[in-house]
């Protein structure tokens, strides 16, 4: 069970499969670095390896402890790119610098299992490659325009035929799919703990327990204080996504808590396991309220999707999950689903991910709008490039004053409002 979480989302199979996790223990006292990093999820423990790797004096202040958040917590799919097409990013950015956000977050799965395989990380990583399933003729329209732009820039995506689609995925249910071969998928909490643990080899310092209650600048550095102590940086990374506070203002009101919530069947009789994804892929598919599939390294079945705020809506969205699983695979109708949980991600008003200048020598990168996995691991050595010394306009990713997003406290029967519009739409087919 995921520690100091909600009953209803904290049954979490990875927690359950987890590693064991490297010593973190809480601040105590004073203590002074070159770089202090606030969250401890991918983008915070890859941006502290990395600038430890550099020689740089870094500690990182984590509520709970390393992975706790969203980071454990997803579905595991390594799915490069952004929400938006590359035509489009470019369009908006320009060519030079839309061109190397298109190019970092193209190269972001491969840089998650170039990173695994360089720190010898034991989290089941497998680079089988991401399909998305289609199901009407919009779908398929926007997908094939993803898969030109893509391939246009050298990328290895391409659409499958109904019957190859239904041979990798072992249903029938969709009419066809596209494939990025520059995906695949692994153990999310592993993942993030094997980070840890390299970042601490590297001589970062990590502190678990140890939820930043105030920041201030003081002559060009910075404080941070904890119920534990305090710590003094020259540089400050902010690193939090779903799980921001009002502690660095205005980070917090810039993206958009939403609950993804997943549910795990038991291990699956080899009989039934080999017709469910044969190959090992991973799936999420081209619906507005997306369902996301696949097995872990054991042969258990995953599904996720959307989830809600309240326990009990959490409950019957987890039920639907199971439904919706059943009816892709009626293998999966008598078999004991052992695991449901979920948490946060954070969603922009943009859909893209933010890098923000909050303050002189405070930067912040959030908002993966469920593409964290593979983007949240490239954007930590961006982070590190900028607190080492890259110009802010060399960067791979461009930064931007904060956004806070209007009328934020109406977040919540927004994002309701919005989901049951998106899911009487997919009902629809539109």
């Amino acid at each position: 069970m995921i520690e100091n979480e909600e009953d209803v989302i904290a049954n979490s199979l990875w927690t359950a499969t987890a590693n064991p996790a490297p010593d973190c223990p809480p601040l105590r006292g004073k203590a002074e670095c070159d770089v202090a990093v606030i969250g401890a999820g991918y983008t915070g423990l890859s941006a502290a390896l990395h600038l430890a790797e550099r020689g740089q004096r870094v500690i990182v202040l984590e509520t709970h402890s390393p992975g706790w958040g969203a980071s454990g917590r997803n579905g595991g799919q390594v799915n490069p790119g952004l929400k938006e097409d590359p035509d489009t990013i470019e369009a908006r950015f320009g060519p030079d610098v839309g061109g190397r956000m298109v190019a970092m977050s193209g190269g972001a799965g491969q840089f998650v299992f170039d990173l695994i395989a360089r720190l010898g990380i034991d989290c089941d990583a497998r680079q089988s490659g991401w399909l998305q399933p289609v199901h009407n003729d919009k779908a398929d329209a926007v997908v094939r325009r993803r898969v030109e732009q893509w391939t246009r820039r050298g990328a290895a995506l391409r659409m499958l035929d109904r019957e190859t689609t239904a041979a990798l995925l072992g249903t029938d249910i969709y009419r066809g799919a596209m494939i990025d071969e520059r995906g695949g998928n692994l153990h999310p909490l592993n993942y993030a703990l094997g980070l840890a643990d390299a970042a601490i080899r590297a001589g970062a310092v990590i502190h678990g327990g140890s939820r930043v209650t105030a920041h201030e600048a003081q002559g060009g550095e910075h404080l941070l204080r904890t119920s534990g102590g305090e710590v003094r940086a020259r540089k400050v990374l902010v690193c939090t996504n779903g799980y921001s506070s009002a502690v660095v203002p205005p980070m917090d009101r810039t993206v958009v808590p939403i609950r993804s919530v997943q549910v795990a069947t038991d291990i699956l009789p080899p009989e039934i396991a080999a017709r469910i994804l044969p190959q090992g892929h991973s799936a999420s598919d081209a619906r507005r309220l997306l369902l996301y599939f696949r097995k872990d390294a054991a042969g258990r079945f995953v599904m996720g999707g959307r989830g809600n705020y309240s326990a009990g809506a959490t409950r019957r969205q987890m039920q639907v999950l199971q439904d919706a699983s059943v009816k892709l695979y009626p293998d999966l109708r008598e078999v004991p689903w052992r695991y449901a949980w979920g948490g946060f991600v954070a969603m922009t008003a943009d859909h893209y991910p933010h890098l923000n200048r909050v303050a002189p020598g405070v930067v912040a990168a959030m908002g993966y709008n469920g593409r964290g996995v593979a983007v949240a691991s490239a954007m930590g050595k961006v982070l590190a490039d900028w607190a080492t010394g890259t110009p802010q306009g060399a960067l791979d990713y461009p930064v931007s004053p904060p956004r806070p997003i209007p009328f934020h406290f109406m977040r919540k029967p927004a994002v309701i409002a919005t989901v049951a519009w998106s899911r009487l739409q997919d009902r629809l087919g539109r």
